[in-house]
């Protein structure tokens, strides 16, 4: 079951990236943000008090910084799905866990202090090659994947979609982290929707509502089921990373996230017409397989990890 848990988190998240390209013909990345935040602040606060959890914490420095950095990723990655391909905005969105990998092997190499062994040589800093291996396959597959399908204006797209993996994995290195001192997902989701609604207010403030008078409140009906979509994923993930009950079950949850890049092909080709080249679709096969191995190389260091959020 866990593992259907997390392919229809996957699907979910999928489904949200193509109502987020529909509706970005009438709102920008700050509205659409803004939407997601105030409706999965309802969502999560009527979960909350059903489930008698406690919104109340003790860290909000933490959480302040989680949801900053974390609006970022987001308002990148929903730039970036309305301005290129939906497959390839998903995928890199998707490199967050390389990008995790490569964050390791750079603390490890920072955090490296010359110590004589035992024979009186200075040991060196391991190669960590698994990772070093993965983040040069991850960083190969996004060069054929934005070669063919990233041009003129699509580039400052490509760059934010990149930003967007960059951002979520500083993101999910915070969550680790609230994770570690006791604080439940739950909540920790639900201060990431406020500081969405604030950041997508001030956005919104500071640029005004995108068109004037081009959409009606029947477009605005688009932006109820980013937040629904984006939450019940959420949810489904972390069911899935609770009812796996051993290591190996957790490893083949994680992996399975992965599926949302199968659906967002699906979606791209079927629904947009968009067309991706043999180099497209190679890419995105090596940023998945890096994707996996970053996974598996991640939850071997930090076991329990929480689930991502997309």
């Amino acid at each position: 079951m866990q593992a259907l848990w997390m392919v229809l988190g996957a699907f979910l998240f999928a489904t949200m990236s193509v109502v987020v390209k529909v509706a970005s013909e009438w709102f920008n990345s700050g509205e659409m943000v803004l939407g997601r935040g105030l409706i999965g602040i309802v969502f999560l606060w009527l979960l909350a008090r059903n489930r008698g959890t406690s919104l109340a914490t003790k860290y909000p420095g933490m959480h302040a910084w989680r949801s900053t950095i974390g609006v970022v990723s987001l308002g990148a990655w929903f730039y970036a799905i309305a301005h290129m391909p939906l497959a390839t905005a998903v995928t890199l969105n998707y490199m967050s866990s390389v990008w995790v990998a490569a964050f390791l092997v750079g603390g490890a190499l920072l955090a490296w202090v010359p110590v004589p062994g035992r024979d009186g040589r200075i040991e060196r800093p391991p190669l960590q090659g698994p990772l070093v291996m993965t983040v040069l396959a991850g960083f190969a597959g996004v060069v054929l994947m934005l070669k063919p399908t990233v041009g003129g204006g699509d580039g400052f797209a490509g760059m934010l979609g990149l930003l967007s993996g960059v951002t979520a994995a500083f993101a999910y290195m915070q969550v680790v982290a609230l994770s570690r001192i006791g604080e439940p997902e739950l909540r920790t989701v639900f201060y990431f929707a406020v500081g969405s609604a604030v950041a997508g207010a001030f956005a919104t403030a500071a640029t005004g509502f995108s068109g004037g008078s081009s959409w009606t409140w029947q477009h605005a009906l688009w932006l109820l089921p980013i937040g629904l979509l984006a939450a019940l994923g959420q949810l489904c993930m972390t069911r899935a990373y609770a009812t796996a009950k051993t290591q190996a079950g957790t490893l083949v949850v994680a992996n399975l996230q992965y599926s949302g890049i199968v659906f967002a092909a699906f979606y791209s080709v079927v629904l947009f017409d968009d067309r991706i080249d043999a180099a497209g679709w190679g890419g995105m096969a090596l940023i998945i397989a890096s994707g996996i191995a970053a996974t598996v190389l991640r939850q071997r260091a930090v076991p329990k990890a929480p689930a991502e959020e997309h």
